[in-house]
């Protein structure tokens, strides 16, 4: 008797006892035209392997050769249509033409001005640039990625020293406020 194995065998035998026999852990047996339609649909949405070891499936390497799975819309047909008839009202539709530009940005005095939100002003953004500045909170250069004050902790310290000290006396000052 010879008992020497060869390491194919060996690794065919573990992966088989590993993975087990796919027909044993099924509920039902796979038929030979059912294995030949899920392959044939693999290969067609490309949820192959891909050749090479990137272990990368096809439609991972090159997604626009595959179709996507398109999600399940829950809007209705009239749902739809309204949203398209607001569309065309605020004029939010691309123009006619290769521009693709829409209805509202070329004809601006047809459709009404569209709402904007209300911005801060000048001088409120230049007293938060001015406070980043004073207290170190603003990327410092280069590829770090840090804040000034998370890269240079000592040269920020008085300011956040000096910040406690002013918290500390607001808050005492209301305390104080309301004893009396």
């Amino acid at each position: 008797m010879n008992n020497v194995r060869t390491p194919l065998a060996c690794l065919l035998a573990t992966a088989f006892a590993l993975t087990g026999a796919p027909a044993a852990r099924a509920h039902e047996p796979v038929t030979r035209a059912q294995v030949i339609a899920d392959y044939a649909d693999a290969v067609r949405t490309g949820d192959v392997l891909a050749p090479g070891d990137s272990g990368m499936k096809l439609n991972e390497l090159y997604p626009s050769r595959y179709p996507t799975a398109t999600p399940a819309t829950t809007t209705t047909r009239e749902q739809v249509v309204a949203e398209l008839q607001s569309a065309i009202r605020s004029g939010d539709v691309l123009a006619a033409g290769d521009a693709g530009t829409k209805e509202n940005e070329l004809h601006p005095e047809r459709y009404p001005a569209a709402a904007r939100a209300v911005g801060k002003t000048r001088d409120q953004v230049r007293a938060e640039t001015r406070e980043a500045i004073r207290t170190g909170d603003m990327l410092a250069g280069g590829d770090s990625g840090l804040k000034l004050n998370e890269l240079l902790p000592r040269r920020y310290a008085a300011v956040r020293s000096h910040d406690a000290a002013v918290h500390r006396a607001v808050a005492a000052a209301r305390s104080d406020s309301r004893i009396q």
